[in-house]
């Protein structure tokens, strides 16, 4: 099986964000979708890995930026390359305004907000799908929204090419390297949480 064909998939891309108490949470995930419009509802997928899912598995509450091709590769490393767990990335944050639910939602480099209530959850194994009633949303912009592929060619940094560099596999998502003549096929990336098909040989 050639595992390439699932990028021919369509991705989004959005920054996802719950609030438990004063502390609030947000990460990047790529998998947000309306699957009925009479109730109005979406699915949103979330690794388990983030601390932002532990925070949604109790607060069953949320907003989802739309990311547009106008954002910059900055939003991807604040809420990407991060973890809440080591610092709080809403606090300060100059691009954030609370919904009507009382959740931020990012204002600089994305098209829209949506909010949701969960309803439902799905246990994926290494990811949790939630399923949720959409509550309030607004469009911000008319800019068209970033696709996975628009990122890949347009928003993350090229790496470079260094002398003497070493040999290994890389993250497509985030650069990270995997130094080893065999990457396992069970390996998560410790920066952005990707798995295996998503580095390539270096």
């Amino acid at each position: 099986m050639n595992k390439k064909a699932m990028y021919n998939l369509t991705y989004g891309l959005f920054v996802l964000t719950t609030k438990l108490g004063e502390r609030c949470q947000g990460c990047i995930i790529n998998t947000a979708m309306q699957v009925t419009t009479t109730p109005n509802r979406i699915t949103i997928t979330v690794n388990k890995q983030n601390l932002t899912h532990n925070v949604l598995m109790h607060t069953k509450e949320f907003n989802i930026s739309v990311l547009s091709e106008e954002a910059d590769f900055a939003v991807f490393k604040h809420f990407g390359f991060q973890s809440g767990r080591d610092t709080d990335k809403l606090a300060g944050y100059p691009y954030a305004e609370n919904a009507p639910n009382g959740m931020p939602y990012i204002t600089k480099g994305t098209n829209a907000y949506i909010s949701g209530k969960v309803i439902d959850t799905v246990d994926l194994g290494t990811h949790t799908m939630f399923v949720a009633d959409v509550t309030d949303g607004e469009v911000l912009s008319d800019v068209p929204s970033a696709s996975y592929a628009y990122y890949q060619s347009n928003i993350k940094p090229k790496p470079e090419k260094k002398e003497g560099e070493k040999k290994g596999y890389r993250c497509k998502v985030c650069g990270y390297v995997y130094e080893g003549d065999e990457l396992p096929e069970d390996f998560i990336c410790p920066i952005c949480k990707h798995g295996a098909d998503d580095f390539e040989k270096i």
